[in-house]
């Protein structure tokens, strides 16, 4: 048999017509029947491995909320027994040196503020990240563009994070208050509010200071502990110094008995004793411990009581007109000149002092 015999001839294929489309294949049940075992034993062979993750997010979830409520919980117990145990000593010997009530609710309410800020903020960062770890994300890349962009960020802001932390160690330490007297350096007054990044002060002509915390390189606070009030009394040479101490330890003494001095004074008025001598004067010294704020008050009560003290008991301050020296009556002519001779012109003087008259031409 002859090959042409055997293939057919190859002649032009039939094409299409664009009548014809291709048959849709409908699914029959065996394929719905494969699809549905294959799903099945997909979810099958996955269900434990989400299950697993689903119930450690679930548990991450709860521990951070409950671990953020009880560290919220015990920060707030903590700020509360601070504002009571201050309380507990109001008008003792020790409140004088604690803060005013205004005060106390401000430091605590900023103070608990930061601290629950802080906490929540570590807490819930760190769930999220455990979080992420779980679903197998590679942390690594995230951790190191969130540390770039954290320092991009704070050297952009260097001014504005240092006055936060500087606001947030004040606050801590108690540094100063609302109510305190103080002196920053770049401003000095009275505390009106204390911030985060700015404290107000008060100046003593009524203007308003804003302070920021980063550029309060020291603080002079002159309301906490005690203030020191000191008088120099200066007397003349010839005084009798036992006489001068002891009327100056009666005023002392009688005004620590009188009110509202006796709460002011926080330790006897001391006389220290001569300060200085000079030639013709001597400085006696007093001072004594006041409340704070309250020196200024104290130093103006105690010279008004000496002066009338000493005028009572006939000494004499330098300066003083109260007992003046007996002197003679000056002649109002001493400070005057003699008369000339040449103001009388029939002196020899005035004569002897006459121009020569010229000689006559006729004779």
């Amino acid at each position: 048999m002859s090959l042409p015999a055997v293939l057919p001839v190859a002649g032009p294929s039939p094409s299409p017509s664009p009548s014809e489309s291709p048959a849709l294949t409908v699914p029959t049940f065996q394929d719905a029947h494969e699809t549905a075992t294959n799903a099945a034993s997909w979810v099958e062979q996955n269900w434990s491995t989400w299950l697993a993750i689903g119930l450690k997010i679930l548990l991450i979830l709860v521990i951070a909320a409950v671990l953020r409520g009880v560290v919220r919980r015990a920060i707030t117990k903590v700020i509360d027994r601070m504002a009571r145990t201050a309380q507990a000593v109001d008008g003792t010997a020790l409140g004088g040196l604690l803060v005013n009530a205004e005060r106390r609710r401000q430091r605590s309410q900023a103070i608990g503020s930061v601290l629950r800020s802080v906490t929540s903020f570590l807490i819930l960062g760190t769930a999220a990240l455990m979080v992420l770890a779980t679903f197998e994300i590679n942390l690594a890349p995230l951790l190191a563009s969130a540390g770039v962009a954290g320092v991009a960020i704070g050297f952009g802001a260097r001014n504005l994070v240092t006055d936060f932390l500087s606001g947030v160690f004040m606050i801590l330490e108690d540094q100063y208050g609302v109510g305190d007297s103080i002196d920053a350096g770049v401003a000095a007054g009275e505390v009106i509010e204390v911030g985060l990044r700015v404290t107000k002060l008060r100046g003593a002509n009524g203007e308003i200071w804003y302070v920021r915390n980063g550029e309060i390189k020291r603080i002079g606070n002159l309301s906490q502990g005690w203030a020191t009030a000191g008088v120099d009394v200066t007397v003349r040479t010839d005084e009798d110094l036992d006489r001068v101490k002891a009327t100056l330890e009666e005023v002392a003494e009688r005004m620590s008995k009188e009110e509202p001095w006796n709460e002011l004074l926080w330790s006897p008025i001391e006389v220290l004793g001569l300060d200085s001598v000079l030639i013709d004067s001597m400085v006696v010294r007093v001072t004594a411990k006041t409340m704070p704020g309250k020196s200024v008050s104290v130093e103006r009560e105690l010279r008004w009581r000496i002066k009338r003290a000493f005028d009572a008991a006939g000494i004499r301050i330098v300066g003083d007109a109260t007992f003046p020296a007996e002197e003679a009556a000056a002649d109002p002519t001493a400070g005057m000149s003699a008369p000339s001779a040449f103001a009388s012109t029939t002196s020899p003087q005035s004569l002897a002092a006459s121009p020569i008259p010229p000689p006559s031409l006729s004779k």
